[in-house]
């Protein structure tokens, strides 16, 4: 086996994933080397990400390396991978989803506030319309930057609180004071670490079979489905969330809200799993049926 060349962005949580990646490849007696990329969203810290085209604009510069041959693999935070891929790139692999919750993160000087009168700094168009769903009347102002720039951000600008990935905080193990924010669904797929390569290169596939989570896998297929089959090509304020009981025993939690957060839709099932049925599109499509075509419309409008 050749010495495997890992590809990610340069952000400290980035290298981490690599890192972790490496780690379960070592365990493997495989040879690693990580190579950083500077992403095309990591150059522009300026723009909200909605207003860039979110679609891949953490794995493009990625892709073309490992198109390019520069790289064996990339890795990436899952939720950031479009659901459609680019010719002959496939997902080879998922890690074991770890910290997949949202949470708060207040400035010092604004501990003592309750929820609705925080000014919340995101440039996610999820956490926004969630968040006003909530909290219709709050603030919003956009950020950018890794969770260190962004922790600096909180308390040097004007604002009172942001909201993070658990797994950015506790990846990086960073001492800062969170909430949990139960009101919050994921967006599909957070809290996952993915191994994409050439379709082609089925050595590189074959390995990766040894390091894939099957209970992962299972879950981030649903949610990804659900979302693929919601947005038609659009980015839109949609959260999902499976998770595995005993005996492949799935529930999934879904949402679909107005870029406003005054319109949602919601679905909350339990349901057996197995490899025949597309449970995500499934779902999807009762969302759709529900209102959500419509939905989907006016949002791609205000978007445009």
């Amino acid at each position: 086996m050749r010495s495997i060349k890992i590809g990610t962005r340069n952000s400290p949580l980035a290298l981490w994933q690599a890192r972790e990646v490496a780690r379960n490849l070592q365990n493997n007696n495989c040879k690693t080397d990580i190579t950083p990329i500077v992403s095309t969203g990591d150059k522009n810290l300026t723009e909200p990400l909605y207003a860039m085209g979110i679609t891949g604009v953490f794995t493009k510069d990625l892709d073309i390396a490992l198109l390019n041959n520069e790289v064996d693999i990339a890795v990436h935070s899952l939720k950031d991978i479009p659901t459609q891929l680019p010719h002959n790139i496939e997902i080879v692999a998922v890690l074991q989803r770890d910290f997949p919750q949202d949470v708060l993160v207040r400035k010092s000087t604004s501990k003592n506030k309750e929820l609705h009168e925080l000014k919340i700094a995101t440039s996610s168009l999820r956490r926004r319309a969630f968040w006003a769903k909530y909290f219709p009347e709050t603030e919003f102002c956009d950020i950018r930057g890794n969770v260190q720039t962004r922790l600096q951000k909180l308390e040097d600008q004007d604002f009172d609180a942001t909201l993070f990935s658990l797994a950015a905080i506790e990846r990086m193990n960073l001492a800062v004071d969170y909430e949990f924010l139960p009101m919050m669904i994921s967006a599909p797929a957070q809290g996952v670490v993915a191994v994409t390569a050439r379709a082609d290169d089925h050595e590189i596939k074959e390995l990766f079979e040894k390091v894939n989570h099957r209970e992962t896998q299972i879950c981030i297929d649903i949610e990804r489905n659900f979302l693929q089959t919601l947005e038609g090509g659009c980015t839109a304020p949609i959260g999902a969330f499976a998770e595995i009981n005993d005996k492949d025993e799935v529930r999934f939690i879904g949402r679909l809200c107005s870029l406003d957060g005054k319109k949602c839709m919601e679905i909350d099932e339990i349901f057996t799993w197995n490899d025949q049925e597309n449970f995500g599109e499934k779902l999807a499509h009762i969302i759709l049926k529900d209102g959500g075509r419509e939905l989907m419309q006016e949002i791609k409008l205000h978007l445009q």
